[in-house]
């Protein structure tokens, strides 16, 4: 693991995060993979894995996101650099954030997992079941990438990594968030391309649909650390937007679909779990 680190250290911030970005990517295509040896999903482990990554995503929206973003600031007004309030820049940032997931979900049309065609939410459109869940899928991905990329973009100031004597934001807990995210998306990848299997759609089809709900994070990891690179004062608000448009995928998307088969307990305790292990790995790392 210190071998990771190092060598994302010694990478420019862009390329880190596309690299990151590729790899989280990577993961949903092997649990898409899945899709080949198995003739069925179970339900029970669906819910589960739901669960496991609402999880990651709460616990890495704090961890890896909100508490550096008030830490930086923080030491930010110790410094005399800004005369705003600590809460300031991840209030406004969490709720642009939320905001901005709000109005694509209202913008694109996407169908969420285990719903029929009818229920299809955003504009009408005569797309069929398959575009509708992939993009779904996709929009999930979005806030993802985003926190990805901010985080490695955070790394391009030398000052973030030392302000005072402290870290505020390290290449450790940047590739910790990058391990987290990629660890949830492998049951997000066999949680697409399983579904559509079912529909009758081709094991090979099934899989290609499937890795391509994730092809967006790479691609908004690039896009988060240019635009932290680009214009560094905007970074607690990133760090903030991220955790917000992670935060509303989880509450208006991952946590009713790991409730809605009635497994409810196992949803829950997979929350549970996929908290600890991303609090862990930014604990650990970072």
């Amino acid at each position: 693991m210190d071998q990771i680190i190092d060598y994302f250290g010694k990478l420019d911030p862009i390329v880190a995060a596309l690299y990151a970005g590729l790899f989280t990517w990577c993961l949903t295509a092997i649990g898409a993979g899945l899709v080949f040896f198995f003739k069925a999903s179970n339900r029970k482990l669906l819910d589960a894995s739901l669960g496991f990554t609402g999880g990651v995503m709460i616990a890495a929206s704090f961890w890896s996101l909100l508490s550096p973003a008030i830490e930086y600031v923080e030491m930010q007004k110790e410094m005399g650099l800004t005369s705003l309030p600590s809460w300031f820049a991840p209030a406004v940032g969490f709720f642009l954030g939320a905001l901005f997931l709000y109005a694509l979900d209202k913008l694109i049309p996407h169908l969420h997992l285990f719903k029929k065609i009818e229920e299809a939410e955003g504009p009408k459109t005569k797309w069929k079941k398959t575009i509708l869940l992939v993009l779904a899928i996709a929009l999930h991905n979005i806030p993802e990438g985003l926190a990805v990329g901010v985080a490695f973009g955070a790394l391009a100031n030398p000052e973030l990594l030392g302000m005072e004597g402290h870290s505020v934001f390290t290449i450790g807990s940047a590739v910790a968030l990058a391990i987290g995210i990629g660890i949830q998306n492998f049951p997000e990848g066999f949680a697409v391309s399983m579904p559509l299997r079912r529909q009758g759609v081709s094991k090979f089809k099934s899989w290609q649909w499937g890795q391509l709900s994730a092809i967006v994070e790479p691609v908004f990891a690039v896009i988060g650390a240019a635009i932290v690179m680009t214009v560094l004062p905007i970074l607690p608000y990133a760090l903030a937007f991220a955790a917000g448009a992670m935060i509303f995928i989880v509450v208006e998307e991952v946590i009713p679909e790991s409730q809605s088969g009635g497994n409810t307990d196992l949803a829950t305790i997979g929350l549970i779990l996929g908290f600890i292990v991303m609090m862990t790995l930014d604990v650990g790392l970072g």
